[in-house]
């Protein structure tokens, strides 16, 4: 049946070409935005989920550049240490060589100042947009913002890396050791093989002595003398000493005592004598050609030597006597071992942080990737859609336009 008032074909034709237009709209946008879900109405769930993930890339971008900024200041603090710990062993060259007799110590001290004062000018200007990581002014960790951890559910967690301060300033106060005022003679603090204290014994070349630490009370004072002058004169003559803590032990005596006899022979390359320690006792070998005198020395009422922070028993070191060199080569290895560990610490937070800020750097990118394949274009696809919709609504065009004339072919039959 033909009508003129309801022209069936036109109208199929017409929603043809509207379908036709309303897809070649949707490439249009597809190429021009580059996007194949530019909007919710597009796809409502994945243009959800890539909203969410290009909120993270975002927020990961934050996170570098707090991970970029932490690196920067924890690797201005790391490079600091690492000076500061190479000018401790400047300060322990020059400790060793004021060892010598034939030396002039007041020159080295004067030397040893000016690296001190080095050091406590690289502890005050490192510091990066105000914050420093080793002048010790604080003990509280830094946190710098590491990730961003996101659950199942979608609640947001952060992480962070502390970053532990460190101390190497010179500003907490030191104090020597008070050696006691009171003499005890006897054997009840310290046995010298027997030998009462004050009083000397030769040790035979190639012989030991045994030095037992017999007792420890808050301020026992305990002294011991090397003196090889009569001998082969290499050692010449050396002073020991310490004063107890309530803290200490007899092994803890014998143990630090030990260890300054062997730190400066470990320092001056002296290898005609040598100590070992059993417990409370200390054994010296005399290795030399010569006698060997030790003398004990102890005493009751002395005051223990409080030691500071960071690296201010620096501010104890005077090497202008035997006694102050000889004591300085203890000191200078607790605050060597200070620096070493403070700037190991800081270089390994930086390695830490670096490589989170390499990692945070790889999942922005994976995101990216992501987010990019859900939502982009494929641009070679929409072109070659774009030509054939092209071709569909020109004959979509045609098609109307021919259905559009069909009743005037209903004219001829009235004629």
């Amino acid at each position: 049946m033909s009508s003129i008032l309801t022209n069936n074909s036109a109208m199929v034709a017409l929603e043809t070409l509207r379908g036709i237009n309303r897809n070649l709209e949707s490439v249009q946008s597809e190429i021009s935005t580059g996007k194949k879900i530019a909007s919710a109405k597009d796809n409502a769930a994945i243009w959800a989920i890539s909203t969410t993930m290009k909120t993270d890339v975002d927020s990961f971008k934050q996170i570098s550049d707090s991970l970029n900024l932490g690196a920067s200041t924890v690797g201005l603090a790391s490079k600091s240490a690492e000076q500061i710990t190479g000018l401790v062993q400047d300060v322990q060259n020059l400790i060793v060589s004021a060892q010598e007799e034939n030396v002039d110590r007041s020159k080295i001290q004067n030397d040893i100042d000016t690296k001190i004062d080095r050091i406590k000018s690289i502890v005050g200007g490192s510091q990066f947009n105000g914050l420093n990581l080793i002048n010790g002014s604080s003990t509280e960790d830094v946190s710098i913002l590491a990730s961003l951890d996101r659950n199942a559910s979608g609640d947001v967690n952060p992480s962070y890396i502390n970053v532990e301060r460190q101390d190497l300033s010179l500003s907490n106060s030191a104090t020597a050791a008070t050696f006691g005022g009171t003499a005890v003679t006897d054997t009840t603090i310290i046995d010298n093989g027997g030998t009462n204290a004050g009083t000397a014994d030769s040790v035979a070349a190639s012989g030991t002595q045994d030095i037992t630490i017999a007792s420890v009370a808050d301020g026992n004072s305990y002294r011991i003398t090397l003196d090889d002058t009569a001998g082969d004169n290499a050692l010449g003559s050396r002073t020991f000493e310490y004063v107890a803590n309530a803290d200490d032990s007899v092994n803890s005596v014998a143990a630090n005592l030990s260890n300054q006899i062997q730190t400066y022979l470990d320092a001056t390359g002296d290898e005609n004598y040598s100590v070992t320690r059993d417990g409370d006792t200390l054994t010296v070998t005399n290795g030399s050609g010569g006698a060997l005198s030790i003398q004990a020395d102890s005493a009751t009422g002395g005051t223990a030597g409080v030691s500071a922070g960071g690296l201010g028993n620096l501010n104890l070191i005077d090497v202008t006597t035997n006694d102050g060199a000889t004591s300085a080569l203890t000191t200078i290895q607790g605050v060597l071992d200070t620096a070493i560990s403070a700037a190991a610490e800081l270089g390994s937070a930086q390695k830490g942080i670096e490589d989170q800020a390499e990692f945070v750097q790889t999942i922005t990118d994976s995101l990216t990737s992501g987010v990019g394949a859900l939502v982009d274009s494929d641009i070679e696809a929409a072109s070659a859609k774009l030509q054939a919709l092209q071709v569909q609504q020109q004959l979509g065009t045609q098609a109307l336009s021919i259905a559009n004339s069909a009743p005037q072919q209903l004219l001829a039959l009235f004629r």
